[in-house]
């Protein structure tokens, strides 16, 4: 299967996305901080199962076309190299949000609905797809065992990060986006950490040889 040191890799690429801004992160905060910790785990439920949807399509459609089209593996590792660096100089643009920037007119919802926009808010992202497209294929090793089987795996690790990291937001959300809101540098810091590790993944997988 793949190796302890991708695997690892993997994790601080799936530790950089799920800090990254995007959609999910500003719902799921924002939501938090309306209408408290509990609707923001409703919220989040939701999200993890719109990796889990994600993760599916993207296993079984990785794995038909890797092994019917020739050369796939490297076109999908070149597209991928190119995404990351897309992302990390998203992240730094002029007038991109920081996690802490919110939305403020969001209702009190119940509890299906929360559950439903979360997932909504995931599945209908077609980032979220382009993303597991382009970082798979970066840490798949066709040689060492089943593709599908390496898809759940990464795909295990990248929703229990996200999971993990999504609730520390969540439960202190309140507090830390006043934190941030009084020290706006931090917010450049995050961003500028979250594009250097993008850009470092980037790097790295240009100058790796082709499995």
């Amino acid at each position: 299967m793949i190796p302890i040191s991708d695997l690892l890799l993997f994790m601080l690429a799936a530790l950089a996305m799920v800090l990254t801004p995007g959609p999910n992160m500003m719902y799921l905060i924002s939501r938090s901080l309306i209408q408290g910790k509990k609707a923001g785990v409703i919220s989040l439920a939701g999200v993890i199962c719109g990796f889990s949807f994600h993760i599916v399509m993207v296993a079984f459609g990785l794995t038909a076309v890797l092994f019917t089209i020739p050369y796939a593996f490297v076109i999908l590792k070149s597209a991928g190299v190119l995404y990351l660096l897309y992302i990390a100089y998203n992240a730094i643009k002029p007038g991109s949000k920081g996690v802490f920037q919110t939305r403020q007119e969001l209702k009190i919802d119940g509890p299906y609905k929360l559950f439903m926009m979360g997932f909504l808010t995931n599945v209908l992202n077609p980032k979220m797809a382009v993303f597991y497209l382009s970082l798979f294929p970066q840490f798949i090793q066709p040689e060492a065992g089943n593709i599908t089987l390496q898809c759940f795996l990464l795909g295990t690790i990248q929703m229990t990060i996200s999971f993990a990291i999504n609730y520390l937001i969540i439960t202190g959300a309140a507090k830390a986006a006043g934190w941030f809101a009084r020290n706006p540098l931090w917010i450049k810091v995050q961003k500028w950490v979250m594009a250097s590790v993008l850009t470092f993944l980037a790097v790295k997988m240009a100058l790796s040889k082709a499995k």
